[in-house]
């Protein structure tokens, strides 16, 4: 489960990029972040990977609140779910479909326990072919919370 409760993010010098956010997603739930250029979307994402702190309000990660966790902590916490940047963090020698399936194989998940979640993504992206495209033919966002089923 990812849980924001009223959360705010402001960087110094900077406007306000996210502001009272609240949402959850459920454990096996695969959600897409789409937004405008500046929305939030990569803050959105670095809070829930606690790579960034939020300025206020309660970001929960398998009911740990992240930002009171210790460096020591967070890959324990990363290993709990995954997430793709638009910035393509992405392995170059993989198609999308593997990309987006390596962290449930890292977890121990067997392929016919995820495939059906892989596969579903071009439903909410609009591209049949998506999985088998190199990750740098391909723009889109998404984050997947399934390795908390």
């Amino acid at each position: 489960m990812i849980k924001f409760d009223q959360v705010s993010k402001r960087y110094p010098g900077s406007e306000q990029i996210l502001r009272n956010v609240s949402f959850s997603i459920d454990p096996g739930e695969l959600v897409f972040v789409a937004g405008a250029s500046g929305a939030g979307k990569s803050t959105l994402l670095k809070l829930i990977a606690a790579t960034e702190r939020p300025t206020s309000g309660t970001v929960l990660v398998g009911n740990q609140n992240v930002s009171k966790l210790r460096a020591a902590a967070l890959p324990f916490l990363r290993r709990k779910f995954g997430l793709v940047f638009q910035d393509h963090k992405l392995l170059y020698d993989r198609n999308c479909f593997e990309n987006v399936a390596l962290p449930l194989r890292v977890r121990g998940k067997e392929e016919a326990g995820y495939r059906s979640d892989v596969i579903e993504l071009p439903r909410w992206i609009k591209s049949a072919c998506w999985a088998r495209k190199k990750p740098c033919r391909l723009p889109y966002l998404a984050a997947s919370s399934n390795a908390w089923r």
